[in-house]
């Protein structure tokens, strides 16, 4: 569990950045519905885009 700060900040506990190798740098995209958000690095939803596009006709 995180706090939002004054300034709409979160810090990512330590343990989760390294469980999922995040880096001072990495790039992170908020995804978010009514419902709550997420954060994924940039890297791998890119990867996932790719994979559907590989797959449309051309």
């Amino acid at each position: 569990m995180v706090k939002v700060g004054d300034k709409g900040q979160i810090v990512i506990p330590r343990d989760a950045r390294k469980i999922y190798d995040v880096k001072p740098g990495d790039a992170l995209l908020v995804l978010g519905d009514q419902n709550g958000m997420a954060l994924v690095k940039t890297e791998i939803f890119q990867s996932a885009i790719d994979q559907v596009m590989e797959g449309l006709p051309k």
